[in-house]
C-alpha cells in the first residue's frame, strides 16, 4: 500500500544529496506544487519556484498562485511572459505543435531564469500518466505532455522529477500529507487554455474560453456544495472552431460554440463523463450566452468517456 509519508522522506533524502541550485516550474496545479514543496523542504533557498504567466491561465490564477506560494513559504518569482507565448503561437492550430511550442518556450524561460539564479537543475511535477501518454519511446503517443514530449532535445538543465512514478490519486495523498491547501484542486493542463481553444489560440479567443471556464467552475462548485451533484474530477469549457446559426433579437446571426466537459476519474488514465443535473447545465448555458452575447450562441455538453476520448479535447 502506498505510504505518502515514507515517499516524502525517501524523496527528500535523495534530493538533499544534490549539490547546487534548482528551479521548479509551477503552474499552481497539484503536481507542480507538490514537487516544489518536496524539493523546497530539502533544498530550502537553493530552490526557486517560477510561476510563468503564459497568458493561457485561468481567471484569477496568478493572484491565487502567489497567495499559495506565500502561505506555503515557497521561495518564488512571478514572470509575466504572455506576449512571448501569444507571439510564438501565432498561426498555430495543430494540437501537438501547440504543446511542443509551449514546452520549448517554458524551457527557454526557465533556462533564462535559472541562469540568473545560478541553477543547474529543473524540477518538474511530471507524473506517470504524463510520460505514458507521451509515448515514453515504447508506447504510441496519445498526446505529448508539455513537460515530456514538449521538451527540447538539447537542454542545459538536468531534470529532477520526484513524482515521476506516481498516479494522480497518489499525488493527492502526498499533497494531503504535506498539508497543501489545494490538495483537492482539479487538474489544469500545462499548456493551459491554449488547448481549450480548438484551433489558433489567439488572445481574443483565449479570453472567451477563460470566461466560459470560470462560469463552468463557479456553477458546478456551487451545485456540488449544495448537494445537487458530486464534484467532478475535472470540469471546464472548450471553445470550438464551429460557428452556427442563431438568433439575436429578431435577426439571424452566426455565433461560436462552447462545449462543457466534466468527468469523474481516479488516476486520469480512464474517466467517465459526469452526470450534471439539467438545471445546472441550463444555468451554465444561460450565463455563457448572456455574458458573451453576439459571440457565443450555442453550448453543448460532452458525454464521452476516456477511452475513447481523452479528458482534454487536445
Amino acid at each position: 500500500m502506498f505510504d505518502p509519508k515514507s515517499f516524502i522522506e525517501q524523496q527528500q533524502q535523495e534530493i538533499s544529496g544534490i549539490q547546487g541550485r534548482a528551479v521548479v516550474g509551477c503552474s499552481g496545479g497539484v503536481d507542480s506544487t507538490v514537487a516544489a514543496i518536496i524539493v523546497g523542504q530539502a533544498m530550502a533557498e537553493r530552490l526557486l519556484a517560477i510561476y510563468v504567466d503564459t497568458g493561457y491561465m485561468r481567471k484569477g490564477e496568478t493572484e491565487q498562485i502567489e497567495s499559495l506560494f506565500i502561505e506555503m513559504k515557497i521561495n518564488h518569482k512571478i514572470v509575466n511572459c504572455s506576449d512571448e507565448f501569444y507571439e510564438a503561437m501565432k498561426g498555430v492550430s495543430e494540437p501537438e505543435e501547440k504543446r511542443k511550442i509551449i514546452g520549448n518556450k517554458f524551457i527557454e524561460i526557465f533556462e533564462r531564469e535559472a541562469e540568473e539564479f545560478g541553477a543547474e537543475y529543473l524540477v518538474q511535477g511530471t507524473i506517470a500518466p504524463d510520460w505514458i501518454e507521451s509515448g515514453d519511446g515504447v508506447r504510441d503517443t496519445i498526446k505529448s505532455h508539455h513537460n515530456v514530449g514538449g521538451l527540447p532535445e538539447i537542454m542545459k538543465l538536468k531534470l529532477i522529477e520526484p513524482l515521476r512514478d506516481l498516479y494522480k490519486d497518489e499525488v493527492r495523498l502526498v499533497a494531503r500529507e504535506l498539508g497543501l491547501p489545494t490538495s483537492e484542486r482539479q487538474p489544469f493542463p500545462g499548456p493551459g487554455l491554449a488547448i481549450r481553444v480548438i484551433g489558433e489560440a489567439t488572445h481574443e479567443r483565449t479570453e472567451m474560453v477563460r470566461e466560459a471556464c470560470a462560469i463552468v467552475e463557479e456553477e458546478i462548485d456551487k451545485a456540488a456544495a449544495s448537494g445537487k451533484m458530486e464534484l467532478p474530477w475535472q470540469y471546464f469549457a472548450v471553445l470550438l472552431p464551429v460557428r452556427t446559426v442563431g438568433v439575436q433579437g429578431d435577426k439571424r446571426a452566426y455565433g461560436d460554440t462552447i462545449a462543457v466537459r466534466a468527468v469523474s476519474s481516479l488516476d486520469a488514465m480512464s474517466a467517465r463523463f459526469s452526470e450534471i443535473p439539467l438545471e445546472v447545465l441550463e444555468t451554465i448555458s444561460t450565463r455563457i450566452t448572456n455574458t458573451m452575447k453576439n459571440r457565443v450562441n450555442r453550448v453543448v455538453y460532452d458525454i464521452t468517456d476516456k477511452p475513447p476520448g481523452t479528458i482534454e479535447w487536445e
